[in-house]
């Protein structure tokens, strides 16, 4: 029956996202979200005055197993038609002790073999897995036209810090070993994630660039937690409200390593002493998103070591909008521009 509500309330939402901007913002209170000189979407503010209204229960009140089992039924009843790729194929691929499930998305035939991007899915290390993330790495094959590897990497708090960061290494090297049977370019191997992604794909990156390797020729970094000890003003700009929120940091912080290792730069590759070296990334923030002002200083970290760094922002958004286009078309849009730059800087590499 929850199943059934959820679905139910998802379509309306998607109906009312069609609606001019006034009326999406006369459902959410009327005036536009203004702060640090940013508005938010329309389509993004009345998602989030409906959400308000739905879900009581902060993610915090739950245990980790519970809080999966919300975010898989949310996202499965929010899903839309899947976007066609070439193939879609459950794998296994190689963690740090032991075999890891993985999906592999290859792109519709071309000249040659593609890229690959191993994909590492977001969710605080403690929440989501392949099916959360399914429409995000098709929109990923199909329009940057790469092969995809997305890697469920071992949770926390059943597996802290660092098993997956190891994961995510051991991966990398599978990869690189597999890319060929896959029908990828072995030449052309990328590594990219969101949010807790985010960090264990710049964590990998950091590592295969220093301890022989082989090393990706690319990041794609998308709203990437990455400095969890320092503070940050958008940490207090958004920390309720837009979707991720302070209280949730922490509980994740809490499940994934609490207050130990914060400086290990396998869990803050912002406090490396070393970025130099490192593969090319294009680093993505959203305007409305506590973790908007670490990603942009790991961003300006990497230019001042040297490493090829894009930058950028889109002002619009919140935290975790890359899963939200399948409700706004807003959100469907910013990330497929993303995509198709990520897919244009990696054919430059």
């Amino acid at each position: 029956m929850t199943r059934v509500r959820d679905t139910l309330r998802y379509r309306l939402t998607r109906r009312l996202a069609a609606l001019p901007a006034r009326w999406q913002l006369r459902l959410s209170g009327g005036k536009p979200i203004v702060r640090d000189g940013l508005t938010l979407d329309p389509q993004i503010q009345m998602l989030l005055a409906l959400r308000s209204r739905v879900v009581t229960e902060p993610l915090t009140a739950l245990s980790p197993v519970d809080a999966r089992a919300r975010v898989r039924r949310e996202s499965q009843a929010a899903a839309g038609p899947r976007i066609p790729v070439g193939s879609v194929t459950d794998i296994t691929v190689d963690g740090a002790e032991g075999p890891l499930k993985a999906r592999h998305y290859a792109p519709e035939g071309g000249n040659g073999p593609a890229p690959l991007l191993v994909f590492l899915h977001g969710g605080g290390f403690v929440i989501c897995d392949l099916d959360t993330h399914d429409q995000v790495c098709r929109i990923l094959c199909r329009y940057a036209g790469v092969h995809v590897v997305s890697v469920d990497y071992r949770l926390a708090p059943e597996h802290k810090f660092p098993a997956a960061a190891d994961d995510a290494r051991a991966a990398l090297r599978w990869a690189f070993a597999n890319a060929a049977a896959l029908g990828a370019d072995p030449d052309r191997i990328a590594i990219g994630g969101d949010s807790a992604g985010g960090n264990l794909a710049a964590v990998t990156a950091h590592a295969a660039a220093h301890d022989g390797g082989p090393a990706p020729v690319f990041q794609l970094l998308i709203y990437p937690t990455v400095d969890r000890g320092r503070p940050y003003p958008s940490r207090d700009l958004f920390a309720e409200g837009f979707f991720l929120t302070r209280a949730e940091m922490d509980w994740f912080d809490a499940h994934y390593g609490g207050t130990e290792n914060r400086d290990d730069p396998r869990r803050a590759p912002l406090r490396a002493t070393d970025l130099s070296g490192l593969a090319p990334a294009l680093v993505v923030t959203a305007g409305f998103d506590p973790l908007r002002d670490e990603g942009e200083a790991y961003a300006a970290a990497l230019e001042a070591a040297g490493t090829p760094v894009t930058l950028r922002r889109v002002p619009s958004m919140i935290h975790g909008f890359i899963n939200m286009g399948d409700m706004s078309t807003s959100a469907r849009r910013a990330t497929v521009d993303i995509v198709e730059e990520f897919g244009a800087l990696l054919a430059k590499v």
